[in-house]
């Protein structure tokens, strides 16, 4: 309705968003159903669209309308990915030439990242729908950093390495981000210390001081191999003078992109999607840039589990092949058919796609657990999948979710959709397949893959789904309702307040 009156007026998404005193982005959201209204946006969209039918009823959390049972056909594009994005924006800060990011995803978590740059000076501009250009200003102003904005993104963590060349010391919100559990940031303080860099938690803040190092040649060891851990130890590697040496890092899909952006800066790195990277790093980065950002390949095994789930045939298309030669070698194993095409290259010349055909299958349960294991193991994100990929079948199947606390628990909730899930622990799942899976109202877990599965089994479910408070959803995928609806899925986006099941 928004989107039809604003081009009745013949305005554009950013000549609406001028009279309503946003941004672009906002609009793009709102008319995508992806933006909670508040009562005021609502009033300033009546007055500027001259629509006083706009009614207030509408506030409350975005919901999905699900029918089922689908069938899926065609083929799907996998888009580009989230995680990349949001370290290449945040090693951006490192550049002070101009960076112009292709085919970024326009979603939440981007959105929310961008807040923050904008507000420590960062001059961010969209180039048509889904490229963006940054040019950092001479000073960051980390003193007047958007923190609401900042407290809900774990990826403000990554701040921390571009922003210790910049001054003696600074503070940082707390990060927040998905409900998984306790997600300690000793880590990275742990790694950036070898580099000068020491955080102490203050009230609502890391205050973080830089001090001056010795030498220019130095030996990193992670105490572990996460993927944000290493991210921020190869910013600050990246302008540190000299040579520093990063053992036990993650050789995972956003970090290699990271380490391709940086190369274009004029960093070295040699070992990139190894466990030891070695860095050149240099006082000053400053190179006007374009980077196309890669596939995204959880986004890739969300789509593969949608035909799966269906027992469609449909072809995922751009399919980051390196980072899911498991999940697929444990699909096959399962009984699951799956025709890859030839490769080709993504648009940074480096990461290799295929072209995934998911063909209906019966599948019998593993004979081992599925767990996660750190590049090039099974994805830790790509993990719930074989939840709902399990509970399709049959036999009994253990989940063991060793990194995330609440992950597990999240993931019980496919029950309420008819999957027989019993929760062993607070890592582990038991699940007895075949499922006969039943459509229900049901409450968005606060944590993004577990939400997805919930979406693609009520796809699978005879009847009304209505998924109630999806916002975590949108925080993570690109119209992804919109996109399945184009193979032939049934979900509607409404507004309203979840109800009350006492």
């Amino acid at each position: 309705m928004i989107r039809e009156a604003r081009l009745a007026r013949g305005w554009s998404q950013q000549k609406l968003a001028d009279e309503l005193g946003t941004v672009q982005s906002a609009v793009h959201r709102i008319e995508n159903g992806q933006q909670n209204l508040s009562l005021s946006m609502i009033n300033r969209l009546a007055e500027a669209l001259e629509m006083p039918l706009i009614q207030t009823a509408t506030e409350g959390s975005v919901n999905f309308e699900i029918q089922g049972p689908t069938t899926l056909s065609g083929d799907i594009d996998v888009r580009t990915s989230k995680n990349a994005a949001m370290a290449i924006l945040c090693a951006s800060l490192l550049n002070h030439g101009r960076t112009v990011l292709r085919g970024i995803a326009r979603i939440e978590e981007v959105d929310r990242i961008s807040e923050v740059l904008t507000s420590i000076g960062v001059r961010l501009t969209w180039i048509g729908d889904n490229d963006l250009e940054i040019v950092r200003p001479a000073r960051l102003t980390p003193e007047t950093i958007d923190a609401r904005a900042a407290r809900r993104t774990r990826s403000i963590l990554m701040l921390l390495g571009p922003l210790m060349h910049e001054f003696d010391q600074f503070l940082l919100p707390y990060a927040g981000g998905c409900d998984l559990g306790a997600r300690t940031v000793h880590p990275h303080m742990s790694a950036l210390s070898k580099m000068g860099l020491r955080v102490e938690a203050t009230e609502g803040n890391y205050h973080a001081v830089v001090e001056e190092t010795e030498g220019t040649m130095r030996s990193v060891t992670l105490i572990e191999r996460g993927d944000t851990v290493t991210e921020n130890a190869i910013m600050a590697a990246a302008r540190t003078p000299g040579v520093t040496v990063l053992r036990n890092a993650s050789g995972n899909y956003m970090v290699q992109d990271l380490c391709f952006y940086l190369e274009q800066l004029g960093v070295e790195i040699d070992g990139i999607g190894t466990t030891t990277l070695t860095i050149h790093g240099h006082d000053r980065l400053e190179a006007d840039v374009e980077y196309d950002i890669s596939e995204d390949p959880i986004e890739a095994m969300s789509l593969v589990t949608a035909g799966i789930v269906t027992k469609s045939e449909i072809t995922v298309k751009r399919c980051p092949i390196e980072f899911l030669e498991v999940e697929f070698a444990i699909l096959e194993e399962m009984g699951q058919q799956l025709e890859l095409s030839a490769e080709y290259h993504s648009g940074n010349g480096k990461t290799r796609l295929v072209d995934v055909t998911v063909k209906p299958s019966e599948l019998t349960a593993p004979l081992d657990k599925i767990h996660p294991m750190p590049f090039p193991g099974l994805n830790i994100d790509n993990l719930p999948f074989f939840a709902v990929i399990c509970a399709m079948a049959g036999g009994q199947s253990v989940i063991y979710d060793w990194v995330y606390d609440n992950r597990a628990i999240h993931l019980k909730k496919l029950s309420d959709l008819g999957a027989n899930v019993q929760l062993m622990d607070a890592h582990r799942l038991l699940i007895i397949g075949p499922t006969n899976w039943r459509a229900r109202e049901i409450e968005s877990p606060p944590a993004l893959r577990p939400a997805v599965c919930l979406m693609l089994a009520a796809m699978a479910a005879r009847g009304t789904t209505n998924l109630m408070d999806v916002y975590v959803i949108n925080r993570g995928y690109e119209d992804l309702p919109q996109r399945l609806n184009k193979l032939g899925a049934s979900i509607n986006v409404f507004w309203g307040t979840p109800q009350n099941d006492s």
